[in-house]
């Protein structure tokens, strides 16, 4: 009789399967930041990956994941789409708007936001706190998640400075649904609401170039969601007036940390490997 091959041995870890989905995706950093989890924490069985993918793809990719998949981080433009395609969602997501995280578990999809934790977190750890008015540069996904963070952190009052004020009513909303009192001004009307105590930008690259001076000059600190290239004009001219400078990466950071919690069940994330993991990375893209 032939000698028959070895079954699995019992008790193995199954094979299990997370990613980021967007649209670029291939700068993505959330990839070394799970995976320097993973390996910390001994799940060797786990991967991660970046999945391009754009809003119309997104209900065909997760009807076609299988059982071994744990869940997906959801970046630009999936986070408001997404909360039409799963079968329960946390009222944080509800609130803000969007979701960045789907955790698949028993068949089912949960939607859920980490990206408050993350601006949160980022903010409570750098010592800043939120003053009774800020101002917010930008109104998009982002920016609502900023206005519903700073909020939970004491905020009452919030001018949302952006490009085209019509476009901003959603992110306008989000703050109020929070309780903060939300008032939207153009973008070129910036120097005019400063001074600031707090000042946080969420506009994509060097759009914020222009308003480097005048809010250094301001004394205000800054939360600034770019994290690559670093320092933006915006931040490297508040360090150089002796401001306090919070950047994209911490938020990054604590979203993701919050995202493996959710997608592994454990709480035992080790954040500073993560930190060091993404850092050493980010050093190696500059």
């Amino acid at each position: 009789m032939a000698a028959q091959a070895p079954g699995p041995v019992t008790g193995d870890p199954p094979v299990r399967r997370a990613a980021v989905l967007g649209s670029p995706i291939a700068h993505s950093l959330s990839p070394v930041l799970h995976r320097a989890a993973y390996a910390a924490m001994g799940l060797d069985t786990w991967s991660y990956e970046a999945i391009e993918c754009g809003e119309d793809g997104l209900a065909a990719l997760l009807a076609g994941l299988g059982p071994e998949w744990a869940g997906l981080s959801l970046t630009m433009p999936l986070k408001r789409v997404a909360l039409g395609l799963v079968d329960s969602v946390s009222d944080l997501a509800v609130r803000v708007g969007g979701a960045n995280t789907i955790v698949l578990r028993d068949g089912r999809r949960h939607g859920d936001n980490t990206d408050v934790h993350g601006i949160e977190t980022a903010l409570t750890e750098a010592g800043v706190k939120a003053p009774p008015s800020v101002l917010v540069l930008g109104g998009g996904a982002t920016a609502a998640s900023a206005l519903a963070a700073l909020a939970r952190l004491g905020a009452a009052e919030a001018v949302l400075a952006v490009r085209t004020p019509e476009r901003a009513a959603g992110a306008a909303e989000v703050g109020e649904r929070f309780g903060l009192t939300v008032r939207v001004v153009p973008l070129d009307r910036v120097p005019a609401h400063l001074p600031a105590e707090l000042v946080v930008s969420t506009l994509p690259g060097r759009v914020a170039d222009a308003f480097a001076e005048p809010v250094a000059a301001s004394g205000a600190a800054l939360f600034d969601v770019v994290y690559a290239p670093w320092p933006t004009a915006l931040a490297a001219a508040v360090r150089r007036a002796g401001g306090t400078v919070v950047g994209g990466f911490p938020m990054l950071l604590h979203q993701a940390v919050r995202q493996v919690t959710l997608m592994t069940g454990r709480a035992d994330v080790p954040v500073e490997a993560m930190r060091a993991a993404g850092e050493a990375e980010l050093a190696r893209r500059a």
